[in-house]
Formats: structure tokens, C-alpha cells, sequence
């Protein structure tokens, strides 16, 4: 028997962890968040799940995918918020982790340290394609990382960049498809509207 193998076997405590779901607009990581947190549901274990204040396209409280699912979840203003708020929980989700301050891998390794399983989903990179706010720190730490791709319009590859087809270069722009398209990495560097 190896000695991680031992050492695993002996271990009986709760086992947190951390999950990231990212990819590009429409690629499904939100739907893919609420699939694994319903799934915690269903097995009776304790959820908690969060979402930041400003992100009130398709509800005030829900996450709510572009699919029109939803699993209610509390906004909150920054991630220091999550420990106080995440109470008895067993796991913990946290969707749009891409507008959370930079303090969020710190609290994501604290709920983990505590036993706590923690599923994070967001943009790993924003519309010129550089790597989004917290999401490479929190794909670092990482136990499991899940990239989902959406389909390129352009061409119907598979897309990993969120095209901004409206003229502004503010970083944070709350949108959907009147302001983003999914493309594959020759289509976005194209930058040809459709």
C-alpha cells in the first residue's frame, strides 16, 4: 500500500474541496452549478448558495441560468460575506465569481479547510479575452476544474471567448445576447459582427 493511499484511509473527517465551472458566455456553467448543487439537495445535505449583489439580469435573488433555471441563492456585496453567511453548511455555491473581489480564493480556501465543499462557477476570461478577476487565482487552488464551451456563431466550433458586440471597453458590462456572442478563438480574433 502506498503511503497516500494510508494516509487517505485513515482519514474520516469531513472532506471539503473546491470546484470551478468556467467558460465562456452561454457555455452552461451556471446550469452546470445548479445541476451539482440540486444534486447536494437531493442528497439532504446543507446548502448555501451566493451570488453577487449587482448581477440582477434575469433575477434580484436567483441564480438563473440563460436557460431559464433557477435555484434561489442570496446576493451578497463582497466575498467576506460567505463565511459569515454560510452558517451550517455542507456546500457552497457561488455563481459570477468573476465580479467578486479578490478575497475570494481566501474564502473559498477557509470554507474548504473546514470541511465544507465549495462549487464556484465563472467567466475565466472577460471580453478581450484576458484572464477575469478572481477566477485564475480560484482555478489555481482548485481540486477540480470543468471548462464548458458554448457553440462559436460564427462558425459552430466549440466557443471559449465571449464576443462584446456592442461598443463600450468598460470591463463589467451586465448582458446577455443583445451585448455578447459565443466565438472559437480564429472567429473572436476575427472580430467580424455576424
Amino acid at each position: 500500500m502506498l503511503f497516500s493511499e494510508l494516509h487517505f484511509r485513515s482519514y474520516n473527517g469531513p472532506r471539503g474541496s473546491i470546484e470551478v465551472v468556467c467558460g465562456s458566455m452561454f457555455s452552461g456553467k451556471t446550469e452546470e452549478l445548479i445541476r451539482r448543487l440540486r444534486r447536494a439537495q437531493i442528497a439532504k445535505l446543507n446548502v448555501e448558495i451566493f451570488k453577487p449583489k449587482t448581477d440582477t439580469r434575469y433575477d434580484e435573488v436567483a441564480v438563473v441560468s440563460h436557460d431559464a433555471n433557477s435555484i434561489p441563492s442570496t446576493p451578497i456585496e463582497n466575498s467576506s460575506a460567505i463565511l459569515l453567511l454560510s452558517g451550517n453548511a455542507q456546500v457552497v455555491g457561488i455563481d459570477e465569481a468573476q465580479f467578486f473581489d479578490d478575497e475570494l480564493p481566501e474564502v473559498c480556501i477557509k470554507l474548504a479547510n473546514k470541511g465544507i465543499r465549495v462549487i464556484v462557477a465563472g467567466l475565466d476570461m472577460d471580453f478581450k479575452g484576458q484572464p477575469f478577476g478572481p477566477m485564475p487565482a480560484l482555478m489555481a487552488i482548485a481540486e477540480d476544474i470543468t471548462k464548458v464551451h458554448a457553440v462559436c456563431v460564427q462558425c459552430g466550433a466549440p466557443a471559449s471567448f465571449s464576443y462584446r458586440t456592442v461598443a463600450t471597453d468598460t470591463r463589467v458590462l451586465l448582458g446577455e445576447k443583445e451585448s455578447y456572442e459565443p466565438r472559437c478563438r480564429p472567429c473572436f480574433n476575427n472580430k467580424t459582427p455576424i
